[in-house]
Parts: structure tokens; sequence; C-alpha cells
């Protein structure tokens, strides 16, 4: 998704309330298995309990609970890490590892849902409805199609429900997500030139701000802060509590410090070489490691302090 200019401020790109996909919820019952995240279709998540006698490992493909029926997903994460994950109503359960008849069915869904999708992008832009299409998605046993689109304001799709319902005679669901989450179900290289890390390895969104970028010295340029999405980049935060770390270490910007009888103002931090430079009133600048800031305490900090150097 292209920015539009560079006029943009980064709080534009910020993240917001817009219909990202439903959270999945906890379940805290020690009774039941360990809890199992299952990966579906366009990298789409849940987490699921599993039952004590059924032993998955990473990548196998297994049955699930789903609205009014069964699903078929592949294990991703087992364990505790999971209960890290949002709380909310009572989980879903794993029923049982996929077999291959189940298997050959869910691959045969593939081109009808190439299909629905394009009769569905068909049937919005007949109708002209305010909304971009992004995907389509088959329940395993066929009872639920789910059509998933982008808007940027709520949309009334209740005729256009009816329509599907009247052409698929099955159960149809309409589900607006955000800009983020069709990133992640779409995919694609991000700057980097790798794939997107939301459409391979995130589970969930993290909220990413301005003050992230602040926090890393980057340059302020929204059009290379942010991501195909147009929001700011998923990256941002990955280093984020090293720079917060750095931030503790270091004297601030504008903070003064003597060397001998000159007093210079600290002008730039370098947290990798662990070295701050300082300008003095005539002009010169002088690189200082941080290992030889002598203050009160042995602190760094904005109050004017002595450098033995």
């Amino acid at each position: 998704m292209a920015i539009d200019g560079e006029d943009r401020s980064l709080e534009d790109l910020e993240d917001r309330d817009d219909h990202a996909e439903e959270a999945d919820a906890d379940d805290t019952d020690a009774s039941s298995g360990e809890l199992v995240e299952v990966i579906f279709k366009r990298n789409r998540r849940g987490i699921y309990r599993g039952a004590r006698e059924l032993a998955v490992a990473h990548g196998t493909y297994v049955i699930v609970q789903a609205d009014k029926g069964e699903d078929l997903g592949r294990v991703g994460q087992t364990g505790p890490v999971l209960r890290a994950r949002r709380k909310g109503k009572q989980r879903k359960q794993v029923l049982r590892v996929a077999s291959e008849r189940e298997l050959s069915r869910w691959r045969q869904l593939r081109p009808r849902e190439d299909e629905a999708f394009r009769d569905f992008q068909c049937r919005v832009a007949r109708r002209m409805m305010p909304m971009k299409p992004v995907d389509a998605e088959y329940q395993l046993d066929a009872k639920k199609i789910c059509f998933y689109f982008t808007a940027d304001h709520r949309v009334d799709f209740r005729e256009l429900v009816r329509e599907l319902a009247g052409v698929y005679r099955t159960r149809i669901e309409l589900r607006q997500i955000g800009v983020r989450d069709e990133a992640k179900r779409v995919g694609g290289i991000g700057a980097c030139g790798r794939e997107l890390c939301c459409s391979t390895f995130l589970g969930e969104f993290a909220p990413i701000t301005s003050q992230m970028a602040r926090d890393q010295n980057l340059s302020l340029n929204p059009s290379k802060l942010s991501g195909i999405c147009g929001r700011l980049k998923c990256c941002l935060r990955f280093e984020h509590t090293f720079y917060q770390r750095a931030h503790e270490r270091f004297p601030k910007l504008g903070s003064g410090f003597l060397i001998g009888d000159r007093e210079g103002k600290v002008f730039r931090v370098d947290f990798f070489r662990d070295t701050f430079a300082l300008r003095f009133s005539d002009g010169e600048e002088r690189t200082i490691p941080l290992e030889v800031l002598v203050g009160a305490n042995g602190d760094t900090g904005t109050t004017p302090a002595a450098c033995g150097v």
C-alpha cells in the first residue's frame, strides 16, 4: 500500500482500533491439555486447547473445533509460552490429527476459495460498495465461507451477505480487518528484502509508536519508517528495549560536561561504540568514550559533570 507523500506525520501511521481480526481468547483451566497454536490459511492463527491424550508437534496438521463445524490447520507453537496471549472467552479444542482424506479435502478447497474470492470482488464492484476485498476462506467442512475486506468506515453489507448465502447455500461471514491484517494475509516483500514479518513469524500485532523511532535516533521520514501496510514497521519494536536501556546509560542531548575548564554540550551519542560527542563554544567537537565519564556518584545525567580525558 503506497504512502501518500511524505507530508504525513508519524502519528498518522501509528496503530489505531481499526477492525483488526478478532483477538484470541485464553483458557487457564488446569484440567485441560496444553495450549496449541494452530496456523490456518494466510497465517491466520488461533490458540486451542489440546487434549492430554493427543500428542502434537510443530508442523502437524490437526482438526480443530470451529463455528458449528470443524476446520484444519497446522500446529505452530505449543506449551506455557502461549498463556501470555490475550485473555477472554473459553478456547475451542484440538480434536484430532488430520487424516490423509481430510488433507485431500482441504487441498481441494483452495481452487474453490479463489473462485469465491473473484465472485466476491465482482459483486462488491457491481454494488459500488466502499470496501476492498482481501481474501476468501472456506471452513474445512464447507459449512462456512469467510470473506475478508478492508474499509475506511463501517459498511452495511447485510444485503450482500444474503446474496452470497443464496449463491453458495452455506453460512456466510464478512469480516472487516485492518490494513496490518491485510498485509499479514496477502504477504509480500519488505524494504529489507525479506518476507514480511507479519506473514511469516509474528503471531500477534503489538502497538508501534513514533516514540520508538525517536528512541532509536532514526530519520523521522514516514516513507522510510512505514511498511507496505502504510503503518509503522513492526521491526521498530524488535530492538526498542535495547535503545531504552542505552538511553539510561548515556547523557541526554544538550546536557553540559566539563573537560578541564571548558564546558561542552552533548550533541550526538553512539550506542554501538559507547561514545558521545561534545561541541564547545568555539565550535570544536570531541568524541568521548562513555567509560571515562565521571559524574556525581559515577552517574550520567543532564546536570554538568566532569570528564576526565
